[in-house]
């Protein structure tokens, strides 16, 4: 990395207060690690260690659980109204913080400082969003059949949620559900990814801020950092009622097992196998800039990430051509430069699953039509060259989410069929159209249309906004996070019945007399 980056690095670490020492990097009261066990956050960007993190044991663990308990014994008794102005004043230091934090996130995930720069702004929108909706945790009142009697439904804060993060958006998915979880009235254990371990530190220490100001319990907000093992400990922990938990199929289809065996519940979101179907009507310089970005950007490590483009027969050769044309034109590199389009994948491992499905995909028949393959001469060995890869339709590889900025292109020539291609893998989270048709756009949103939790007419797969529910259905969980009433899983619902009358009707009209 060039020696402007590393200082603009070192001194956005220091900023954010993040301290490094013999036992590795620790914040203090929130952040639970015993400082005898640590492991090293290394950057894609040139394979540097950037910081060793002290790892989260069970007995630290356990502490933190208590800690998280005890603090919402406090928490939960707070107006919502002034949770909200607590989590407000969380997004006014992310304001002050957002060019060191998206810092950060580039340089520790690799994804481009554009990106982590809107990363970082989707905290400060869903901050907003939380703030007004602390105003809004309405419930519902209810005619009763009883004379004399009244009926409402009213909502309460669960307790401890636990928040299992991917490495993908390191900072802004652990902020759709704490800020939302923290209005409730929840406290949160926060198991970020070991991946990328400094940005959830960074968070700890901006929320550890506001909450000491305001003379509120630091167990609000914890972090403990760790792998498998503490996930499992987490799902497995009666004392958490809901674990929200953000990873591929595999990890939620074990996760949500062990959290129903405990009969505690789970919001899963989980792989994305995204299409983008193009119809003949089609603005075509509109769709190769949703296909580009939807494909290559976070270098096609998001889950809703364009992983196929269905196009019609009649205009497939045009989009071909000017696609692969958009691809040569792409720059790829350290993704603290603005000039650079795509950085790296998060290690040597994914790149290994990038080169396997693409020689999985040749050897299934499909033809790649771009360069490919690990970009020489960078400082680490996770770039790689985006690749667009012509299939005959859903073959085997295109079934499994990959990782990577691999992009099928596939043709039909009817919309049912397309609509069948999109819905027929295993995934369901996000999809789009790309139509000028009314009546194709109307059959594309109908139940005969996508089966997708995020259904989309001329704009890409992803950029999802925070006001609405995020999430997908079949093996990407189920879970909606985020906007419109998500909120309501973060909280326990109460049916309330009032007698304010002298006698005892008893419901259906049952007598029952002495």
């Amino acid at each position: 990395m060039q020696k402007n980056n590393h200082e603009k690095i070192t001194k956005a670490l220091n900023a954010l207060g993040i301290k490094k020492n013999n036992g590795g990097t620790s914040v203090g009261a929130a952040f639970y690690g015993n400082g005898k066990t640590s492991i090293p956050s290394f950057s894609p960007v040139d394979n540097k260690e950037i910081a060793a993190v002290v790892l989260t044991q069970k007995t630290e663990y356990n502490d933190a659980v208590k800690t998280a308990l005890k603090a919402f014994e406090v928490w939960r008794l707070v107006p919502a109204p002034k949770r909200g102005e607590i989590v407000r004043q969380i997004g006014e230091e992310l304001r002050k913080e957002k060019e060191n934090l998206a810092l950060l996130v580039s340089y520790e995930m690799g994804k481009s400082y554009q990106e982590g720069l809107g990363e970082v702004q989707e905290m400060i929108d869903i901050a907003d969003f939380a703030v007004g909706l602390s105003r809004q945790l309405y419930g519902l009142t209810m005619h009763s059949e009883r004379p004399n009697h009244r009926m409402y439904e009213q909502y309460h804060p669960l307790g401890v949620v636990g928040i299992i993060s991917a490495f993908n958006f390191p900072v802004a998915v652990w902020s759709w559900n704490a800020f939302i979880a923290w209005i409730c009235g929840d406290v949160c254990v926060w198991k970020a990814s070991e991946k990328t371990p400094l940005c959830a530190i960074a968070c700890g220490i901006i929320v550890n801020k506001v909450l000491q100001i305001n003379n509120l319990p630091l167990g609000i907000n914890v972090v403990v950092t760790g792998g498998k093992k503490l996930g499992e400990w987490i799902s497995e922990d009666e004392r958490i009622p809901l674990v929200s938990a953000t990873g591929s199929t595999k990890m939620g289809r074990e996760l949500g097992q062990k959290v129903a065996a405990r009969f505690g519940k789970s919001l899963l979101e989980l792989g994305g196998n995204n299409a983008i179907i193009v119809t003949p009507s089609a603005d075509i310089a509109l769709t190769i800039r949703a296909a580009v970005f939807g494909a290559v950007g976070t270098c096609g490590q998001r889950c809703t990430t364009t992983r196929r483009l269905i196009v019609h027969d009649t205009i497939y050769n045009e989009v071909k051509t000017k696609l692969t044309k958009a691809y040569e034109q792409l720059n790829i590199g350290n993704p603290l430069n603005t000039k650079n389009h795509i950085g790296p994948l998060i290690d040597e491992q994914a790149v290994q699953a990038y080169l396997k499905s693409l020689k999985e995909a040749e050897q299934q028949g499909g033809k790649i039509i771009t360069k490919y393959g690990v970009v020489e001469g960078k400082k680490s060995n996770c770039y790689v060259y985006p690749a667009i890869v012509e299939v005959s339709g859903n073959i085997p590889v295109v079934l499994h989410e990959t990782f990577a900025p691999i992009l099928y292109l596939m043709k039909y020539s009817d919309l049912n069929q397309a609509i069948a291609l999109q819905n027929e893998v295993p995934q369901g989270l996000s999809s789009s159209i790309l139509t000028n048709n009314l009546r194709d756009m109307e059959l594309f949103l109908s139940c005969k249309g996508s089966d997708c939790g995020i259904a989309n007419v001329n704009i890409g797969t992803s950029g999802a906004e925070i006001g609405g529910a995020f999430g997908g259905e079949k093996e990407t969980g189920g879970g909606r996070e985020s906007g419109s009433d998500a909120w309501k899983i973060y909280m326990r619902r109460q049916t309330n019945t009032i007698n304010y009358g002298t006698d005892l009707p008893l419901a259906q009209g049952i007598q029952f007399d002495f």
